[in-house]
């Protein structure tokens, strides 16, 4: 290996051996011929291709032309002898200096940069007008002649016409008149460089000001520059041609140059420790100058693939909608809901109670609208805590002493205990997940007198009672449900969100504390009521104490089927205590039971079967069992016949319809939940969660409690908002979700139909830190890769060592990544990254073209480009992280195999992509390490 073409005595030395080098062939051809004598073989790295985008880690001109760009910079503020930053003196004021870079390749790019980094007015010129972008990101400014396009073949330039120059001198000699620094930058290697500068252009320039020629070794964009040499001109402008700028940073420059041959080199590895010349790689075949002495013909890069012509589709004729027809049938639609909710609604006796279900209906709705998308997870998991408030229920059902004497006491005792394993767990979990988007400069918070309003009410409260006044009764529901909706509305920001769960808790505690005094316990019942509190509250502490951020989603699904289990029980307890009493129960209420008994199970169910997928235990896959959709529609016939006879036959035979109407539904749950595919679980949680708040509703409305009515009406519509939210975000429809199995069907793969195989590239952790360091712009995307590696530790110290080289960092997440909605926000936010450089899908999209690299960590299904470009995917249509549009894609995985949809993901084998596969802690671990 060696930097330039070898001397006579050193083509001698090297006999018939492999030599990689810049050999310059065009410039050099008697050594070419030299080499060919001694049955040499040659690698040329001038030649290799630069349409290959894994060649960038071979590329040494690239390589060597970025420091170049720097040090033309360097020498041109030496030979200034004035500041390039404006400055202010008591003596007066300095202007920044003007500096113009001509050619904006890969050279012109870096002294764009370097200048500006040193406070300079920076405008830039090329001929490819595609630059200009590039340009203006690093805070340049780009002068445009209007005409030709000057991109050329391999990311050159080509040369333009007579006409386009004369342009293009006319207005650079305006510009140069008050330019400080000018630096000339256009060669294509083997060829005479362009003149750039004129005589009278560098006449018009002032006295004292620079020109740094980068093109002096092939005859210079100024034609009166001395290769290697500086000197002033006539009018006191001083040309610098230098042709050995990579050389006056030598230390750097080698290392980069023996890191590229180094992984050219390495590149050539056809099997574990042996190398060979492989003619089918382009790299290799691009710079192979000569093969045992034998010239290789030129390379010619393979044409672009064409993508395959398709039968073309007549479009449909697009049918005008006239406007009034449009509304005619609007109005129609809405008619027909409100005449049937309008009928639903007279057939409720509780008119006050029917007042409250709605209104709670809409503040929910509303509550939830204005949560940010970051705060899902801590959403999600306070109104689980919230839903426990089915322990109001199970309290109104208790009685006969230390322990339960009868039926209905002990579907009240079951009910408290795991409400309040809800309660205590879903606030906790809570609180852990707030805690973690603390950012360590953020001003302390003192939260807890927050209480305060808890103590004062609730001990006056206690005194009434115990004076034996019940004026208050009334009042503490109305604070609960204020309580909850409040704990709601504070998630809508990041500054009050903590305060929102010490608000909700008090909610929860005023609903609990009015229960209490008004069930008309006795001592001995009192104290089973507490015990039942106190081991749920414990039980619900310890468990939650044990979750990290990753089993969030189970834990969530856990929860949920606890509530389930409670809403039955509370529907068993109450029709046992009505079956003998000496009023027959009327229609309304039993609809109730019946209602609150069906919803529960299917929650119950539901969220076992959910948890069970997102544990591990059970597979993602959706279950696709033959005739399943007669079978669903056979077991909801069953569960609305049973509730027929439920509300017409005799107490003893309706206690076997109820018992139908607890196992059948329960059934349906699990086989319907089962036959969901694993990539809409993060909708299944939150339906789940909308599922438990219309149980507590139905609970209210039989007991006829508008505290239950409040919270479930209240849970229940911001659960179906949340539905809505992520059904929106997955490009999913919400029926097709429940009914369909979405996953069943693998959609389109890797593979191109005639069998072609795709092909992709991978990269190691040494060539990845490289990249990093020397990009300006990183986005991180992570997955639910991430969650499983527990590696959010490692990836938010990269983003602080990054940070620390001046590199620009940001996080992109998808609204439904992981298995819970906002479940990565909050694994980010427990490293300690703050929560301003996390954006949603919508921000880090326009972000996107600008990012030098973008690094996908376990992610797979939310940045699948099939999405948008295949419109026969299982995933079509649902909006993803636009990772491709990126400079550079690197995607960390443990493997090629598809995401949790089950769908191939066409970006892997993208020409801007490469494969970091392994175990993503110990991987990101060792790129942390390295930066």
């Amino acid at each position: 290996m060696k930097l330039h073409a070898p001397s006579a005595a050193e083509v001698d030395m090297l006999e018939d051996r492999t030599l990689i080098a810049q050999i310059l062939a065009l410039k050099n051809p008697d050594t070419v011929e030299a080499l060919a004598a001694k049955k040499a073989t040659v690698f040329d790295m001038t030649m290799l291709s630069r349409t290959l985008s894994r060649g960038q880690a071979f590329d040494t001109l690239s390589s060597q032309a970025n420091l170049a760009g720097y040090r033309a910079v360097i020498e041109g503020v030496h030979s200034l002898r004035r500041p390039m930053a404006g400055m202010m003196t008591s003596a007066g004021r300095i202007k920044p200096a003007k500096v113009l870079v001509l050619g904006a390749g890969v050279a012109g790019l870096q002294a764009i940069q370097s200048a500006k980094n040193m406070g300079a007015l920076v405008y830039a010129f090329d001929v490819r007008s595609v630059v200009a972008e590039q340009v203006a990101s690093l805070g340049g400014k780009f002068l445009m002649v209007e005409g030709e396009e000057g991109a050329g073949a391999g990311g050159y330039a080509k040369e333009m016409s007579p006409e386009w120059f004369d342009k293009a001198r006319a207005m650079l000699e305006e510009q140069l008149r008050d330019v400080d620094l000018c630096v000339t930058t256009a060669l294509i290697p083997g060829r005479p460089a362009p003149e750039l500068l004129t005589e009278p252009m560098v006449q018009a320039m002032p006295r004292g000001s620079v020109v740094v020629d980068m093109a002096a070794e092939a005859g210079g964009n100024y034609k009166k520059t001395k290769a290697g040499e500086t000197y002033e001109t006539s009018n006191g402008v001083t040309v610098v041609g230098f042709t050995d700028l990579a050389d006056r940073v030598a230390p750097v420059a080698s290392s980069l140059y023996g890191n590229n041959l180094t992984k050219f080199f390495l590149s050539m590895e056809t099997s574990k420790g042996n190398f060979g010349v492989n003619m089918d790689d382009e790299a290799v075949r691009s710079t192979a100058l000569l093969l045992k002495g034998d010239r290789v013909p030129a390379f010619v890069p393979p044409p672009p693939v064409q993508p395959k012509t398709e039968a073309k589709v007549e479009e449909a004729e697009v049918v005008e909608v006239d406007p009034k027809t449009a509304k005619y049938n609007d109005a129609l639609t809405q008619t027909g809901i409100i005449g049937a909710s309008t009928l639903l609604a007279s057939g409720v006796p509780n008119g006050p109670m029917l007042n409250i279900f709605v209104l709670s209906n809409i503040i929910g709705q509303r509550v939830v609208e204005g949560v940010t998308h970051a705060l899902h997870s801590p959403l999600m998991s306070v109104t689980n805590a919230i839903s426990g408030m089915t322990v109001v229920g199970g309290l109104y059902q208790m009685g006969g002493g230390l322990v339960p004497t009868n039926l209905t006491e002990v579907f009240g005792a079951t009910a408290v205990a795991l409400s309040a394993i809800n309660i205590a767990g879903g606030s906790l979990v809570t609180q852990k997940m707030l805690e973690m988007f603390r950012r360590k400069d953020d001003p302390p918070e003192y939260n807890e007198y927050y209480y305060a309003p808890l103590a004062v009410v609730g001990s006056g409260y206690l005194a009434t009672k115990l004076a034996g006044l019940g004026f208050m009764d009334e009042v503490m529901p109305i604070l609960s449900g204020l309580g909850c909706i409040g704990g709601i509305s504070a998630l809508s920001s990041q500054e009050t969100a903590r305060m929102g769960n010490v608000i909700g808790l008090s909610g929860i505690s005023f609903g609990l504390l009015g229960t209490f005094c008004t069930a008309g316990f006795d001592v001995l019942t009192a104290i089973q009521a507490s015990a039942l509190l106190g081991a749920g509250g414990f039980a619900g502490y310890q468990i939650a104490k044990r979750v990290g951020p990753t089993e969030l989603p189970q834990t969530v699904a856990a929860f949920h089927s606890l509530v389930g289990v409670a809403a039955c029980c509370t529907a068993a307890g109450d029709f046992v205590h009505h079956m003998h009493g000496p009023e027959p129960l009327d229609t309304f209420h039993s609809c109730a039971i019946y209602a609150g008994m069906v919803i529960g199970s299917v929650t119950a169910t539901g969220s076992v079967i959910a948890f069970g997928k997102l544990n591990g235990n059970i597979g993602s896959a959706p279950l696709a069992l033959p005739m399943r959709d007669p079978m669903n529609l056979t077991m909801a016939a069953v569960t609305l016949g049973a509730g027929a006879g439920f509300l017409t036959a005799s107490p003893e035979a309706a206690a076997a319809y109820l018992a139908i109407g607890a196992v059948v539904p329960g059934i349906l749950g699990a086989h319907m939940t089962a036959s969901i595919g694993g990539a809409d679980m993060p909708v299944v949680i939150t339906l789940l969660n909308s599922y438990s708040g219309w149980a507590l509703c139905s609970e209210g409305f039989m007991m006829d409690k508008p505290l239950l009515t409040i919270v479930g009406a209240l849970i229940g519509s911001s659960g179906w908002m949340l539905t809505r939210v992520m059904c929106e975000g997955m490009n999913r429809d919400l029926l097709n979700v429940i009914l369909g199995g979405w996953g069943a069907d693998s959609g389109s793969t890797a593979s191109a139909d005639d069998g072609e195989v795709l092909v992709h590239t991978e990269v190691n952790v040494e060539e990845t830190i490289e990249r990093l360091k020397m990009a300006g712009s990183v986005v991180i995307v992570p997955g639910y890769g991430l969650a499983v590696a527990n590696a959010q530790a490692d990836v938010a110290e990269m983003a602080r060592k990054l940070k620390a080289m001046d590199v620009d960092v940001a996080f992109g997440v998808h609204p439904v990544a992981g298995r819970m909605p906002g479940q990565l926000n909050v694994l980010l936010a427990e490293a300690g990254v703050p929560y301003d450089v996390v954006y949603e899908l919508e921000e880090i999209n326009e972000k996107m073209e600008e990012a030098d690299v973008v690094l996908v960590i376990g992610a797979n299904d939310t940045v699948n480009s099939a999405a948008e470009e295949d419109p026969n995917s299982a995933i079509a249509g649902m909006p993803v992280i636009q990772v491709w549009k990126s400079k550079n894609v690197i995607v960390m995985k443990r493997s090629m195999g598809s995401g949790y949809a089950g769908v191939q993901n066409p970006v892997f084998f993208k020409e801007n992509t490469d494969m970091l596969l392994g175990n993503a802690k110990e991987t990101c671990g060792k790129i942390a390490a390295g930066l």
